[in-house]
């Protein structure tokens, strides 16, 4: 027996997941949507990554920068890593690639800013 809370709304339903021999039971959801977060989260969590990756541009040493998608909880570490040993030597704007499909996940690291693009500083 597992019990967490649902982040799918606001209203936040106390979950418990029970392992019966049909499958995983879920009891305390308000709504469909609550009962696959759970199993989802049970059985395979994913996650959604925001960070910063190194620029080559002084004055904006740093660059917002995101997953375009979710990831497995259990790669977060070499995803960040991957991340952790890119520097963005281009302008880049919101939405660009920074890493095309990080780690072989199928999901690309993208940036979260117009701050290079604006500032139309080069290395």
């Amino acid at each position: 027996m597992e019990q967490l809370v649902c982040i799918v709304c606001p209203r936040g339903c106390t979950m418990t997941l029970k392992d019966t021999p049909d499958g995983l039971t879920v009891t305390g959801n308000a709504c469909p949507r609550g009962k696959a977060f759970a199993i989802a989260e049970t059985t395979q969590p994913m996650r959604t990554l925001c960070t910063t990756a190194a620029t080559a541009f002084p004055a904006f040493p740093v660059l917002p920068v995101r997953v375009r998608g979710e990831i497995p909880k259990e790669r977060m570490f070499d995803v960040m890593a991957a991340i952790n040993a890119v520097v963005v030597d281009f302008p880049a704007a919101r939405g660009d690639v920074i890493l095309e499909n990080v780690c072989g996940l199928g999901v690309d690291v993208i940036a979260t800013s117009n701050l290079l693009s604006e500032e139309g500083e080069r290395p």
